[in-house]
């Protein structure tokens, strides 16, 4: 554990009951929302190769447009 880690761990510590669990929790879901995103981040590597790809070949044929922000629909 880094030297942070534990500075942090000790003045939650110090906390009422309440506000100790409240932060363990918070910190769990962040582990497990971290988790997740690497996980769907992974599985989307293909999915994003094949849309590089093809933005690639859009580019080579000359089939892009140009990007203009004022045709972005009002909302």
């Amino acid at each position: 554990m880094n030297k942070m880690l534990e500075r942090a761990l000790a003045a939650v510590k110090e906390l009422p009951d309440a506000q100790q669990e409240a932060i363990a929790a918070n910190i769990l879901d962040d582990l497990e929302a971290e988790r997740n995103w690497e996980e769907r981040f992974a599985k989307s590597q293909d999915h994003l190769a094949r849309l590089s790809k093809r933005a690639g070949e859009h580019i080579a044929d000359d089939t892009t447009l140009p990007f203009d922000p004022s045709d972005r629909p009002k909302r």
